[in-house]
């Protein structure tokens, strides 16, 4: 079987077939193309389906022309139709990992795949999810379900492995085809193949690790340092505001150092689907082993709190000016998560929105990425376009996401009063208007 698949990779006769054709999904889906499988994209959602086989990207991070090409060459096609894994050598799991109302991992997603992917399994097949998760998901869960609903043995019949996701939407260099991955597998033939086929199309390398567990807390690691880090600088931006210290510059000089220091930077929250989940995934899983995992614990609080400390500070501003939150007319700047995209996954400029409303102001925003965002089902539709007259007729302008396309002079110059919580304006020299987070 191994060497018969390895055999398969060589030649690009390999069937290729990617569950979940979101911002993780899609851009694998074409990577794997592009390097001459034939690949076929699951999605329970038609329309995600219909348009990948019209050619019609709706992920920024994929190229619009090479997702045409591939999709008019047939290399590239999608179904809802799961029976058609049938005909897949290689599988990989790239659906959504949320967490529920209780704040506690929601695996329905990854559970619900794996007994669509059972039933029509055959020998001699790769799997491997990709979904961020808590260590012991791949041989505990995922394992079971595909055994089971198949009738085949993990490591005999078919090869089964953990390779993390690593997508940064809007990084302009790293992208999936340049990134390293890491490959935690169960066995060795296992990793000989699935190393093997990623690569096949990948250029960043591969990584391997001794199990799916290794890889699975790999990915927590990524994730938690990073939240721990923002978490520290959230509170470090929250001390510098009681003490008058601007937290920007003092970022800029500690990172002249040449080691020991890397730069994070404050905000409203964290945001997206990796970062503001992970460490809630891991403490949860920990409490089996009755572990408190402290440190990760604080920084998710600090994190949590940022949204509801933009909006005091917004309440502070205008109390400077005699002016009442409740009934003040707001204007958010950006509800992506981050810059440059149009992914609103956990917000935290949402988060702000949704507490100043609450608080009674009148909040509308302008993002040019976002024309309209869900929240718990209602649909919130922003302004068409930024105009001195918008920006004007308001009270206070809170930037919540530094959008590079968007004229910060023009935005000085027309409002009233600026919070700028993510250092947007840090090129213009007329300051007195604005007020740093």
């Amino acid at each position: 079987m191994k060497e018969q698949l390895l055999k398969k990779i060589s030649d690009k006769s390999i069937s290729a077939g990617v569950v979940g054709l979101g911002y993780v999904g899609l851009p694998l889906a074409v990577e794997i193309a592009k390097a001459g499988f034939f690949t076929t994209g699951f999605d329970l959602i038609e329309d995600k389906v219909n348009k990948v086989n019209k050619g019609e990207n709706y992920i920024s991070d994929v190229d619009h022309e090479t997702l045409r090409i591939l999709t008019a060459e047939g290399r590239l096609r999608a179904t809802t139709d799961f029976s058609r894994i049938a005909d897949m050598d290689f599988i990989a799991i790239c659906v959504p990992t949320p967490l529920d109302t209780h704040q506690q991992p929601d695996l329905s997603y990854i559970e619900h795949s794996s007994m669509q992917i059972a039933q029509f399994l055959k020998k001699g097949t790769m799997v491997v999810l990709e979904s961020t998760t808590f260590p012991g998901t791949t041989s505990d869960i995922v394992r079971p379900i595909l055994e089971k609903g198949s009738g085949l043995i993990c490591g005999k019949d078919f090869y089964l492995a953990f390779s993390p996701e690593r997508v940064d939407p809007g990084n302009a260099h790293y992208k999936t085809g340049n990134t390293p991955k890491v490959v935690g597998a169960i066995g060795q033939d296992a990793e000989d193949v699935i190393k093997a086929m990623y690569e096949s199309f990948l250029e960043g390398g591969v990584y391997p690790v001794s199990s799916p567990a290794i890889a699975e807390m790999e990915k927590i690691l990524e994730n938690t340092y990073r939240n721990i880090n923002i978490g520290l600088i959230n509170e470090m931006a929250m001390l510098c505001d009681r003490m008058k210290i601007n937290i920007w510059e003092v970022i800029d000089a500690a990172k002249t150092k040449p080691y020991g220091f890397q730069a994070f930077y404050p905000g409203p929250g964290l945001g997206g689907h990796c970062i503001p989940l992970d460490p809630y995934y891991l403490s949860w899983k920990v409490r089996e082993y009755a572990f408190h995992t402290s440190m990760i614990e604080a920084s998710m609080m600090i994190n949590d709190r940022m949204p509801e400390y933009c909006a005091q500070r917004v309440t502070n501003i205008l109390n400077e000016f005699s002016k009442s939150l409740k009934g003040s007319r707001i204007l958010v700047l950006g509800v992506a998560y981050k810059a440059d995209i149009d992914d609103c996954r956990e917000s935290p400029a949402i988060r702000v929105i949704n507490v100043l409303r609450k608080k009674g102001a009148d909040v509308t925003y302008f993002d040019p990425y976002v024309k309209e965002y869900s929240d718990h089902g209602i649909k919130y539709s922003g302004e068409s376009e930024l105009t001195p007259s918008l920006l004007e007729k308001s009270d206070i302008v809170i930037i919540t996401t530094a959008h590079s396309n968007v004229d910060y002079g023009m935005v000085q110059k027309h409002s009233r009063y600026i919070f700028d919580t993510r250092n947007a304006m840090h090129g213009i020299k007329d300051r007195d208007n604005i007020e740093l987070l």
